[in-house]
């Protein structure tokens, strides 16, 4: 078994994003049928707790606009920087103890061998990201993350109201709580509720908004974090 967060959009409530962790029986592999089964499990574990339908947003999607809202397909657009893939954008704005920002991965031709870069892992810890001279906190742990996501997509709306309110919450099989605490299904049921209640023009006005406005609520992402202290302390 296995243990997989949903997340919903909580527009009336102060959380904005409800994360609910859901148990399902987990198909090992790197295979896309066994990501594919494992969308299916948890979709069924979510259905049977009240929550459908769900869309999963990654490149392993079933739907396509579930493949066109994976941050690997989407574009960061700044005036100063450029165009950009978001996994860029977020890994070349890491601002580290011993170093950072590594500016030159904004150019990089490969996003994996971009993550992969050692400076990333030699200059940790990680202190804050720095985009077109901003600097974005550590706290809440996913904002800058989710700037990057909400700002990529809000010239896209409109359409993303027609295509995504439907749906009762976002999944994304291919990141392990264990070892990630940036979800772009988080991100994208952070954006539907920040639409949802009219918010979204004010959240991105300006990095500042987006900061306070999160800062302002109990928008606080933490189970990655929590599983993978749990996971810490069960090694020790």
């Amino acid at each position: 078994m296995a243990e997989r967060p949903i997340f919903i959009p909580a527009p009336d409530s102060s959380e904005l994003v409800k994360e609910l962790p859901m148990r399902l029986v987990w198909n090992s592999g790197f295979a896309p049928v066994q990501k594919k089964k494992n969308i299916v499990a948890l979709h069924a574990s979510a259905a049977r707790a009240g929550y459908s339908p769900l869309l999963e947003i990654s490149t392993k999607s079933e739907e396509k606009v579930g493949q066109r809202l994976s941050a690997f397909n989407l574009k960061v657009h700044s005036q100063m920087l450029g165009t950009m893939p978001l996994e860029l954008a977020f890994q070349g704005s890491k601002v580290f103890k011993r170093g950072g920002p590594y500016t030159d991965l904004y150019k990089a031709v490969d996003v994996r061998d971009a993550k992969r870069d050692l400076r990333l892992k030699e200059s940790a810890p990680l202190e804050s990201f720095t985009f077109e001279g901003f600097v974005f906190p550590l706290e809440p742990k996913t904002v800058f993350y989710d700037w990057l996501y909400v700002a990529s997509l809000y010239e896209h709306r409109a359409w993303l109201r027609d295509h995504i309110f439907h749906y009762a919450g976002f999944t994304d099989i291919k990141f392990n709580p264990e070892r990630s605490i940036n979800w772009q299904a988080r991100s994208c049921a952070l954006l539907v509720t920040l639409m949802k209640n009219d918010w979204l023009d004010e959240a991105v006005s300006s990095p500042g908004a987006f900061i306070r406005l999160l800062l302002s609520k109990d928008y606080r992402p933490d189970h990655a974090g929590k599983i993978a202290q749990e996971a810490m302390f069960a090694k020790s």
